[in-house]
């Protein structure tokens, strides 16, 4: 910072403590960051998660820093412009898909194959656990603040129920990411790439046949009025990123950046299965109330998507190779480790 500007945080002498961090004295020029994320500014995302971390990081640092949040609504809300708005320093911290725009996040993805997720907590720990060590390539640029999967998707479709792995057989699927459409496509499905905010309008004008979705998008966008089934197949999961510019992260004074420290990863962490539970909830409960179908798998059926998918595993281990990421197989293995310290069940 310049040599006339005040630090944001003052010495250890006088300082009190409050909630764990010490007494913030207010900086001379105020921190404003811009945050930006794709989905509408109603969804759980934005209210029970970045809405409150950007509250909790004012609060923390006595208003020497501001958020302004951007979400899907604004001009800065393009689900594929997250990653390079965020590099940029067009917006400071971002939220995006690892899977969108493809190819970028490639490392990251893995934890998206088929029945290796169950839950949120399983996945987005495996996530963060891994990232140091061998996720480190997909985050050039940024500094993670949270990395974090949904719980096990369902596939909803409008039409035609689906069971079976047989069932998907030439439906038209929105698919969240590359390694997603692999396994779609290894079903007979198509797969079709498209941003969460244009799926309602494709279904209901007979584009797509159905989308890849955990529950919540079953409210958030309003799913459940242009689709009639609900396949609880959980068979796969989408990752995600939360994340600052690293070259904005480094500027700012060492007593900001140890507030978002403290306020982000294992912190955040801690409240990702409750969230996602309680989203995914209201999203099945609005297919309830308007009388859709839902399939709930057995034991059996389950076991039977996954005798399916077997032969899946060496094809996306060579497709991975070939996309530059040597270690592929590796990652999997400790992925599928970390998620058992987890799921244990």
């Amino acid at each position: 910072m310049q040599a006339n500007r005040r630090r944001v945080l003052g010495g250890a002498a006088g300082l009190t403590a409050i909630g764990g961090f010490p007494a913030i004295v207010r900086a001379q020029a105020k921190i404003a960051l811009k945050l930006s994320h794709y989905l509408p500014p109603t969804h759980g995302l934005h209210t029970d998660f970045m809405e409150p971390w950007a509250r909790e990081l004012e609060a923390k640092t006595q208003g020497a820093v501001s958020v302004q949040i951007s979400p899907g609504t604004s001009a800065l809300g393009q689900v594929q412009n997250q990653l390079d708005q965020c590099r940029n320093g067009i917006v400071d911290i971002a939220f995006g898909l690892c899977g969108m725009p493809r190819g970028r996040m490639t490392r990251s993805t893995i934890v998206e194959m088929p029945l290796l997720v169950k839950t949120a907590e399983g996945g987005s720990r495996a996530l963060w656990n891994l990232y140091p060590k061998m996720l480190g390539p997909d985050y050039q640029g940024v500094k993670p603040l949270l990395l974090m999967t949904h719980n096990g998707g369902l596939i909803h479709t409008r039409e035609r129920k689906v069971e079976t792995p047989d069932d998907l057989h030439g439906l038209r699927i929105r698919t969240p990411s590359p390694t997603v459409s692999m396994m779609l496509e290894f079903l007979g499905a198509s797969p079709v790439g498209m941003p969460p905010a244009q799926v309602y309008e494709n279904l209901q004008r007979g584009v797509l046949d159905g989308t890849a979705f955990p529950w919540d998008p079953v409210r958030a966008f309003k799913l459940a009025e242009v689709t009639r089934f609900h396949c609880d197949a959980r068979i796969y999961t989408a990752a995600f990123w939360f994340a600052m510019s690293e070259r904005k992260y480094k500027a700012l004074p060492a007593d900001v950046r140890g507030v978002i420290d403290q306020i982000s990863g294992p912190a955040l962490l801690s409240k990702v299965q409750g969230w996602w539970d309680k989203w995914d909830d209201a999203g099945k409960q609005t297919a309830v109330a308007r009388g859709n179908t839902i399939i709930e798998l057995s034991s059996e059926q389950r076991a039977q998507w996954g005798r399916r998918l077997v032969p899946l595993f060496n094809k996306a281990m060579i497709d991975f190779e070939k996309q530059g990421v040597a270690d592929a197989r590796d990652i999997y293995i400790a992925m599928q480790r970390e998620v058992a310290k987890v799921e244990r069940t």
